[in-house]
Formats: C-alpha cells, sequence, structure tokens
C-alpha cells in the first residue's frame, strides 16, 4: 500500500474523506479526535478492502509511515536463480505426463508455451475478470456496510445475477453515501 493508494472513508454510512490515503488518513484522523460517531472504516477504492491505519503521532509522522515503500515485497530484492531483472519468478508446476510431452514438442519449450498461453488466457478473460473483480468489491463493501439495511440479501443476488436495475430498487432505501459507493465499485459489472 502507497500514498498514491485511492481510497474513502466512511463515518457510519457517510462518506469522510474520498483521495489520496495520506489525505484520507489525516481526515480520520481529525475525526477521531473530534470524537466522531463511527465506525470509521477505510476502503480500499480499487478492491474495497478494509484498511488498516496507525494514526499514532503527528500529521507529519502519519504522513511518512504510508510515504514508505513496503519492504519485502517481489521488488525488495533478488536472490538466487533466474533472470531478476525481468521479474522471473520460479514456481513448481504439476501436469499430467501427456501435458508435458505436449509442451515439450512446442517451438520455444514449455516455459514460452506457458507464457503464450497465459498471457493469452488473460486477454481473453480480461472483461470476464474485470465484472469479476468490480462484483467482489462491491460484495465487500455491501458486506460491511450494507449487511443490515433493507433489501441486503436481494441486493446482493442482483449484483451477482448484473441486475443493475434490480440492484439500484432494492438499494433505494439505503444511505445515499453507502447506495452510491456501492454502485460506483459494482460499475464495471454492467454497462
Amino acid at each position: 500500500m502507497s500514498d498514491e493508494t485511492s481510497c474513502t472513508a466512511f463515518d457510519g454510512t457517510h462518506v469522510l474523506s474520498s483521495g489520496s490515503l495520506v489525505d484520507v488518513a489525516l481526515a480520520v484522523k481529525r475525526a477521531v479526535e473530534a470524537g466522531a460517531a463511527g465506525p470509521l472504516l477505510v476502503f480500499d477504492d480499487k478492491d474495497a478492502r478494509i484498511i488498516d491505519l496507525d494514526l499514532r503521532g503527528s500529521a507529519a509522522e502519519i504522513a511518512a509511515r504510508l510515504a514508505a515503500p513496503d519492504e519485502g515485497g517481489p521488488e525488495a530484492g533478488h536472490g538466487g536463480r533466474g533472470r531478476p531483472k525481468l521479474g522471473v519468478v520460479g514456481r513448481e508446476v504439476t501436469l499430467l505426463p501427456r501435458q508435458w510431452e505436449w509442451l515439450a514438442a512446442q517451438p520455444g519449450g514449455a516455459s514460452v508455451t506457458l507464457r503464450k498461453l497465459v498471457e493469452a488466457a488473460r486477454r481473453d478473460g480480461a472483461a470476464a475478470e474485470t465484472k469479476r473483480q468490480a462484483q467482489e468489491a462491491a460484495y465487500r463493501f455491501m458486506s460491511a456496510l450494507g449487511g443490515d439495511l433493507p433489501g441486503y440479501e436481494e441486493a446482493t443476488r442482483a449484483l451477482f445475477a448484473d441486475d443493475r436495475s434490480k440492484l439500484e430498487r432494492q438499494m433505494a432505501d439505503w444511505p445515499d453515501d453507502v447506495r452510491a459507493y456501492a454502485l460506483k465499485l459494482a460499475s464495471a459489472v454492467t454497462p
């Protein structure tokens, strides 16, 4: 997570702040200090995962913590074999003998063929994957803030049935900010 992460904070069912992680974190800190009713939840705008914030210290200390790069990620260091400059990661793949025979007969060998197959699958399934991710993000958010709201179960069914008009009808009585954010997350689901 970096300070460039776009996120949205809710104070109960109302949007408190939306924007960069640093800006939202500082808004949450101010709300906590002012005695916000809460609960205060911060959602990553990309996937609606809840972001835990360390709000200790001054605004400058919080900003510095959030701006620090994550340690230990794949980019942190390259050790061992492979082609580290290309970002190659060695993993084990389990296939049946007939599948290994087919791979071995392909031009370029198993690695080249597997990379081509993965890229083709990613390209061909991009729209379906975007839709699935949008549904999961909207569901994650709806479960966190909408689970006790009227029409929640029917709204989730409509979300996964890709029925935008039914989703909007089921959420009609929801608080405006919750409904708007859920629909924004789900926007990649339907045109």
